[in-house]
């Protein structure tokens, strides 16, 4: 008797490493409706090593911007031999509805006050909302915790950002580690170990010269994304500014709390019931939507309107189990969340 041939998915995403993370709940989910499918993920250079774990994987299509969206004809050329069972596009192209598909999602973003978990699941028509997963294999769990070995709880940090508007200023990040992890902070005595990318090591560097050596863990532009996952997955709290990082410690997880100013939180917040975010007291609105000066690539940080203070409480509630889960907003005094 023949070998029944495995049902096919495509699973379309994005390039960029935080978009990424929070589109993964969908194929998790679709997985679960096809066990033991054949996957094509496609996406971004960036965003690719997330699914070199994947179970099912047959194929990691790497989308890379030609001119003339000669990347999609590229993609099309390679996937319009196959019928698939499912083809998911989270980017909302016409790729979708050229490919022979028993079953089609797509989304689109809109410019609607929702987080992007929530929007995926009012458009693919999903059961429940598609928290984020990322797929381990055994062998990085096991190098992971041969590097962190025994010793105290490890508080990880993520101080830096794509764009300099969005990066606490790093002497908070010192202030904030130190009182973390202080005799009366919730993680006494922790190791603290720093992420980051390679290029970003001298934003960094003043955290890391702070942090005594013998309780300083030095990941920047160390371990590649999935190692450093698995690395996060044995970390005790995550602590750092709205990026792909943040969004990966959610998903591992850990108590997460992601630092906002320039970003809506209530569109990007880390998503899961042990997450948290902490925002300046200006609004998204007042920093960006309003401020016709405001550029991305030039704009300085626009953090400075989040304190120290705010953060620890933040956190302390969090630790605690005070702030509310889903969308991981606290209620405080002390956040203000209506952005």
């Amino acid at each position: 008797m023949a070998a029944l041939t495995p049902p096919r998915l495509l699973f379309i995403t994005s390039s960029r490493i935080g978009d990424a993370v929070l589109s993964s709940g969908v194929l998790a989910m679709l997985l679960e409706d096809y066990p033991g499918a054949a996957v094509t993920v496609a996406c971004g250079p960036v965003a690719a090593p997330l699914f070199a774990d994947l179970p099912g994987l047959e194929c990691l299509h790497v989308i890379e911007r030609r001119p003339r969206l000669g990347h999609w004809r590229r993609l099309w050329q390679a996937m319009r031999r196959q019928r698939w069972q499912v083809v998911a596009d989270l980017r909302g192209s016409l790729l979708a509805w050229t490919l022979a598909a028993d079953r089609r999602l797509i989304c689109r973003a809109e410019k609607r006050r929702e987080h992007r978990i929530e929007e995926l699941a009012r458009q693919l028509g999903l059961p429940r909302p598609p928290a984020p997963t990322l797929w381990l294999s055994a062998d990085r769990r096991r190098r992971a915790a041969q590097s962190l070995g025994d010793g105290p709880p490890v508080l990880a940090v993520g101080p830096t950002a794509n764009w300099a508007a969005k990066q606490w200023p790093i002497d908070r990040f010192q202030a904030a580690v130190a009182a973390l992890t202080a005799a009366d902070g919730i993680l006494p005595g922790a190791r603290v170990a720093v992420f980051g990318a390679a290029g970003e090591r001298p934003a960094a560097a003043p955290l890391l010269a702070s942090i005594a050596a013998d309780r300083r863990l030095d990941f920047i532009g160390g371990p590649d994304l999935l190692d450093g996952q698995a690395l996060l997955e044995r970390c005790s709290f995550y602590l750092g500014n709205d990026s792909g990082l943040m969004h990966m410690a959610a998903a591992a997880g850990i108590p997460t709390l992601g630092l906002f100013g320039p970003s809506p939180e209530w569109r990007y917040g880390p998503y899961g019931e042990r997450t948290a975010v902490a925002r300046t007291t200006e609004s998204f609105e007042q920093l960006v939507v309003n401020n016709p000066a405001f550029d991305h690539r030039k704009t300085d940080c626009l953090m400075t309107g989040l304190s120290v203070e705010t953060v620890v409480m933040a956190a302390r509630a969090l630790w605690s189990g005070d702030g509310r889960g889903g969308l991981g907003l606290l209620d405080t005094d002390l956040t203000d969340i209506n952005g």
